[in-house]
């Protein structure tokens, strides 16, 4: 018989990859997408975690859980669980450390294309 361990739960939070082993490609992939831009530049503007169904995405829902997945494993966006909601934080200060100024271009690019 196995002992019971935590609260018998899944572990919620999804696995996020190490930045230092993220490459330049794989982040440019992540946001040649606009759809993906867009919640890049909501998170970045948004400053706290916002829950996916937070971000207005011209998708359906399933799409945009694909996006969500595509940031994740590019270790642009960290997502954890409150309650029901998936909640995503851009990451902000590793991302910068690794790759200094890229999300401040990419999302002043964004806000450009605009009309």
């Amino acid at each position: 018989m196995r002992a019971a361990t935590g609260t018998g739960r899944r572990n919620r939070v999804p696995p996020h990859p190490d930045l230092r082993e993220i490459g330049l490609q794989q982040v440019l992939e992540a946001l040649v997408d606009p759809v993906r831009r867009r919640i890049v530049a909501e998170l970045y503007a948004a400053r706290e975690d916002l829950a996916c169904g937070a971000i207005d995405l011209p998708v359906s829902k399933s799409t945009a859980t694909h996006h969500f997945h595509v940031l994740r494993e590019a270790g642009l966006v960290r997502q954890h669980y409150v309650g029901t909601s998936r909640m995503n934080a851009l990451r902000l200060e590793e991302f910068e450390e690794r790759f200094p100024g890229l999300l401040r271009a990419v999302v002043a690019a964004h806000e450009a294309d605009i009309p």
